[in-house]
């Protein structure tokens, strides 16, 4: 047998031994006690000059959940007001969380006291939105025919509200 092939045989077995015992650490988001926290802004981990934060919109397991066509509309439009906002340039990324209560946003080298004050500005937008929904085209969207803007303007209020007064202070999660 070549070396070479000795050696790949023995990187397929020590891979097979790797997937066979390796445990997956738990991501960041499934250590944080989603029982001690509500409707808020929180900084869910920070990776270098990018933070990811957490827009909780309703309370975890509150029974109480963002349908799926609001969810949809509120990423339409948070994602388009980044997008043309004082820090478009800071935007990574601005999505649904698959429980439906929130989104995550994640920047790139802003002040926690500039987030607080993209997020308000569009929320507030958001719940004043008349019109079209930007990006709602059969040849722009994968499901372009579930929005809905009513639920969409209600359902930012309770952040839009929570936000009132926050500061830096504010974006840890509870203990």
């Amino acid at each position: 047998m070549t070396t070479t092939r000795c050696g790949s045989i023995m990187l397929m077995i020590l891979f097979i031994l790797y997937k066979g015992v390796h445990v997956m650490d738990k991501i960041a988001s499934f250590q944080v006690d989603h029982r001690k926290f509500g409707v808020g802004m929180y900084i869910s981990r920070i990776d270098g000059d990018i933070v990811t934060y957490d827009l909780r919109m309703v309370k975890p397991n509150g029974g109480r959940y963002i349908s799926s066509p609001s969810l949809h509309t509120i990423e339409h439009l948070f994602a388009t007001y980044a997008r043309n906002s004082f820090m478009r340039e800071r935007v990574i990324y601005v999505g649904p969380m698959g429980c439906r209560t929130g989104f995550y946003l994640l920047l790139r080298g802003m002040n926690h006291e500039a987030a607080i004050l993209l997020v308000k500005d569009a929320l507030k937008f958001i719940s004043e939105y008349e019109g079209e929904i930007p990006g709602a085209t059969e040849a722009e969207c994968g499901n372009y025919l579930e929005h809905d803007l009513a639920a969409a303007k209600e359902d930012v209020k309770a952040l839009l509200s929570a936000l009132d007064g926050y500061t830096p202070k504010h974006l840890v999660y509870p203990q």
